[in-house]
This record gives structure tokens, C-alpha cells and sequence, in this order.
């Protein structure tokens, strides 16, 4: 995953179109997204692919609800998606659909790769089902409910299935998926999930029911169109579909990109993506992915969201009340990526006031300024530079090898921590120097200090683009960086700041989020 001209291939989970998105699905790809530009900068061909999961009993049921055909249904549920990527400035190259033909043709053709391996055969199904879950269960995993009603482990009731059913041959991928994490520690990240996946396939792979026969709304298994492939099957082949498969041809998109450099999902999908997906993938003798990275869960205010609660927190509520960039910042800066989070209103905007506008945007602004009022509105010519001058732009500099290694373990709020590190360390240098009492006593002086300075805001804004495209754009528009230069091949002294440039006047490009006074009552 890592070198120059190079290809790189992440992706989110495909949405299940059965609700509109809510901050889960938000988080995925924002955090997608910043890999895709980091990685893009960085010089590699990126293909960052996102998309909707539309077959399935559960929308057959959504859409009879709403007296809609599953297509229409699916059409417009799916237009919440790509709405929710232009709201939050998502860089997805390609947003699949698994009703296009495409994707249809590419889950018949791994299907058959599957049967012509040996590894499905016919056979009947009886056992514990939820609709909600798309998923099977074993009498060992549920619990008892209200009124004899049986409950999955995440909360969902299951009913009783008996239906005729082809069967994939998972009992037989046990030890070879057990030697595949093996020789792969990092497929499955982070560790903790790759240790509960392990223990889950020790305990022994019970074949896997791959069809239905119940309901229509599905992609036909090739050869006996009574029945409907399992939606997993036909879900989690989106990730080849989008590349053309069975096309694998030299010089074909899934020669180019497959196998996939990271599947990103939430940790409630992981037994998909890390046992099914690599069995599927093998006995179709196709590569299996990299790397799949289950990220936590969000609350909201220290409860967990559910309508019931009415606490379900959308994207769009917060871009209106907080912003774009603000959103992505707080949700790859607050938490470990992998681990579960918290929503609050006082941690948005500590990090907001705290980070962005004092650390980030501050330093921009009063050196911008400065160097409005006492260079001419230029980039100022600099001397000779002293130790401390070295000093930051050392630390500046040195930001890039940091940042690849954060962004090759998806350790998206370390990367950022590392780039506050040195606004920080700006910040500092500016209350040392104290440029404003060198105009007097020495004006060359302070000219070299205000160009560390920007040279080092620079950089920032350019660490920054990955997280905060918008804003780190406003910055370097600010510094007369061309858009040419905004590449991670412009680092260090390659793509320094020329003397004499004209700047335009400096605006405040993170601004405090202050809260409403309350309005006192009347009479």
C-alpha cells in the first residue's frame, strides 16, 4: 500500500437503501474520502467507489409498505446517497448501484465461478432468519424475547425459515481463511476485530445458505431463476462489479485495481466482509482484498442513537449548524478510528474554537495580516535562517513522512493530531519572535519570519486538504498557491513560496462557533 506510481482502491460499505443515511454512514466515507485525497495527492491512482445495496426481502418489504415498486423505491432512497456525498464534498470516482446491469452480470458470473469450483450445491434450509439483519443465525446466538419471539445479537427479532436453498461450501474454507489472517496479520483491522474474527471461524463454519426462494426482489441464480441470490453474495460483489469483472483482462480496470487496497465498513459488518467475502473471492480463485477496517459505532451525548429515542443524528444537521469541513474535522479528529465514539455539542466545538479557529485558522490570519500591513501584500524576502527558523520548518517538513505512515493504519486522528502539532509549534514561534516589534528594530528580520511562517502555513494547508478540502483550499488560495502546486510533490523546499508574490488580503477562514444567547422572556 504504499510507493510512488502506484494504484490505490478503498471503499466504503454499499449502503442498504431500506432508511435514509444517518452520521454512521457519514462517517465511512469521510474517512474514505480523506484516504482517496490523501492518496491522490500523494500521486497514486485512486479509485474510491461508494454506492447502494437495493435487493433483499427488507426492501421488498420497505417498498409494499409504501405501495411503490422496489425499483422506484430504490431509485429515490438511493438519491439520499449520492445528496448526502455532495453535501459532505465526497471524492468518489464511481457510486454503483446493484440493480445496473453490471452488477448484475458480475454476481451471476461469480456465482458461477463459485459452482464451478464444486463449492454450491442444493440443498434445504431450515433455520433462524432476520429481515432486518439479512442474515442467518444459529440457535446458540439468540436470546428469548417478548411473546416467544427470538432476538439476534444485534437487537433484531428472527423468524423461522424452511425453504428449498443452494448452499455454499463456507465449512471448507475454515482452515485455509485460518491460514490466510495468519499469513496476513493486517487483513483485518483494527486488531481486536482480526482476534474476534480468528475465535469465530475456530469455533467451526457452518455452510452457508446463498439463496431464497420466498420472495423475488434479487438478482436469479443463474440456471434456476425460482431462486433469488442471498443478498450478501450479491452485495458484497459490488466491489468487483464496479470494476468490470468478469473483464479481467491486461490493462482492464480490475486488472489495475483489484484486488482492493482497504474495505472500509462499520464493526456490525465485519463477519461479512472478513469470513464470507475471502472464502467467496477464493473459491472463485480471485485475490482477496488487502485490508478490511471495521470502525465503531457513534452516540449522541453519551446515549445510543435509535428511533425511538428520536436521537438519530443526520449529516445534514450538522453541515447546517456547524459546517462541511467542520463535520469531517470532528469526526476523524475525536475518536480512534475503529473504536466507538461520542457525539457531543461542547467536544464539536472545543474542537471548532479550540483547533480550527484558534490553532489552524489564527495563525493564518494574523500572519496573513501581518504580512499584508508590513510586506506590501507580498511573500516576504527572507535571510539567512536562524536555529529556530530550521527549527519549524523542520517540523513542517518533516509532517509528510509522518502522515503516510498515520494514513497507511487509517489513524486518521493521530494524522491530524501531528498537523495541530506543528500550528502549534507556529503559534509558539510567532509569541517568540514577536514579528510586530521587528518592524522598528529590525525590518529584514521580521520579513524572515513572517516567511517561516507562511512557508509553514503552507504545509499545513496542504497536510490539511485530505480532511478539510474547502478550507485548506480557502488557505492556499490565500498564499497564491497555484492549484498545480497543491500535490504532496510540492513538499518541502520543491514547492516553496516565492519572494514577491502578491497576496490578496487575508479573510478569516475558521471562524468561532459562538453560541445563540438565549432570548429572555417577555414581561
Amino acid at each position: 500500500m504504499s510507493g510512488h506510481g502506484k494504484h490505490f482502491y478503498v471503499t466504503t460499505p454499499i449502503y442498504y437503501v431500506n432508511d435514509v443515511p444517518h452520521m454512521g454512514h457519514a462517517y465511512t466515507t469521510i474517512a474514505c474520502d480523506a484516504l482517496a485525497r490523501f492518496k491522490r495527492l500523494d500521486g497514486f491512482d485512486v479509485m474510491f467507489l461508494t454506492g447502494t445495496d437495493e435487493h433483499g426481502q427488507k426492501v421488498e418489504k420497505s417498498a409494499a409498505a409504501k405501495g411503490v415498486d422496489p425499483q422506484a423505491f430504490c431509485d429515490d432512497v438511493s438519491q439520499y446517497f449520492r445528496a448526502m456525498g455532495q453535501m459532505l464534498n465526497i471524492s468518489n470516482d464511481d457510486f454503483i448501484r446493484t440493480t445496473e446491469d453490471r452488477h448484475l452480470a458480475a454476481a451471476e458470473a461469480l456465482w458461477k465461478a463459485l459452482a464451478d469450483n464444486g463449492d454450491i450445491y442444493l440443498g434445504s434450509y431450515n433455520g433462524w432468519y432476520s429481515v432486518r439483519d439479512e442474515a442467518f443465525f444459529g440457535e446458540d446466538e439468540l436470546k428469548d424475547g417478548e411473546n416467544g419471539k427470538k432476538i439476534a445479537p444485534t437487537g433484531a427479532e428472527c423468524e423461522w425459515v424452511e425453504e428449498p436453498s443452494y448452499f455454499f461450501r463456507l465449512s471448507a474454507w475454515q482452515d485455509r481463511l485460518l491460514a490466510f489472517y495468519e499469513s496476513h496479520p493486517d487483513f483485518i483491522m483494527p486488531h481486536s476485530r482480526h482476534n474476534e474474527i480468528v475465535s469465530f471461524v475456530k469455533q467451526g463454519l457452518r455452510d452457508l445458505s446463498i439463496s431464497r426462494t420466498t420472495f423475488k426482489w434479487g438478482v436469479p441464480v443463474p440456471g434456476d431463476d425460482a431462486h433469488i441470490m442471498y443478498v450478501w453474495l450479491d452485495a458484497l460483489a459490488n466491489y468487483i462489479s464496479a470494476l468490470g469483472y468478469p473483464e479481467m483482462a491486461a490493462g482492464s480496470k480490475y486488472e489495475h485495481f483489484w484486488p482492493a487496497d482497504v474495505h472500509v465498513m462499520g464493526k456490525d459488518i465485519i463477519r461479512f466482509h472478513a469470513v464470507y467475502w475471502p472464502a467467496f473471492l477464493m473459491s472463485a480463485g480471485l485475490p482477496a482484498p488487502k485490508r478490511c477496517f471495521a470502525h465503531g459505532w457513534w452516540m449522541a451525548e453519551g446515549q445510543k442513537m435509535s428511533k425511538s429515542l428520536g436521537n438519530v443524528i443526520k449529516p445534514g444537521h450538522l453541515v447546517e449548524k456547524y459546517g462541511v469541513d467542520q463535520t469531517r474535522y470532528f469526526m476523524l479528529r475525536e475518536v480512534p478510528f475503529g473504536q466507538d465514539g461520542d457525539f457531543s455539542h461542547v467536544a464539536m466545538v472545543g474542537r471548532m474554537n479550540g483547533e480550527l479557529a484558534n490553532a489552524v485558522g489564527n495563525l493564518a490570519q494574523r500572519t496573513l495580516s501581518m504580512i499584508q500591513k508590513n510586506c506590501a501584500g507580498v511573500v516576504p524576502t527572507f535571510g539567512t535562517f536562524t536555529a529556530e527558523d530550521e527549527k519549524l520548518l523542520g517540523s513542517a517538513r518533516a509532517l509528510l513522512d509522518k502522515l503516510r505512515e498515520r494514513m497507511e493504519t487509517q489513524s486518521f486522528h493521530l494524522a491530524l493530531e501531528d498537523i495541530l502539532g506543528v500550528a502549534f509549534d507556529g503559534n509558539r514561534y510567532v509569541d517568540e519572535m514577536a514579528p510586530w516589534g521587528l518592524k522598528k528594530t529590525d525590518p529584514a528580520r521580521m520579513a524572515t519570519v513572517l516567511y517561516v511562517l507562511a512557508e509553514t502555513i503552507r504545509h499545513i494547508a496542504l497536510a490539511l486538504l485530505p480532511f478539510v478540502p474547502e478550507s485548506s483550499g480557502k488557505m492556499l488560495d490565500q498564499l497564491a498557491v497555484a492549484e498545480s502546486e497543491r500535490t504532496f510533490d510540492r513538499w518541502g523546499e520543491e514547492g516553496a513560496l516565492a519572494a514577491g508574490v502578491p497576496l490578496p488580503v487575508p479573510t478569516p477562514i475558521f471562524h468561532k462557533y459562538v453560541e445563540e444567547e438565549a432570548v429572555p422572556n417577555a414581561g
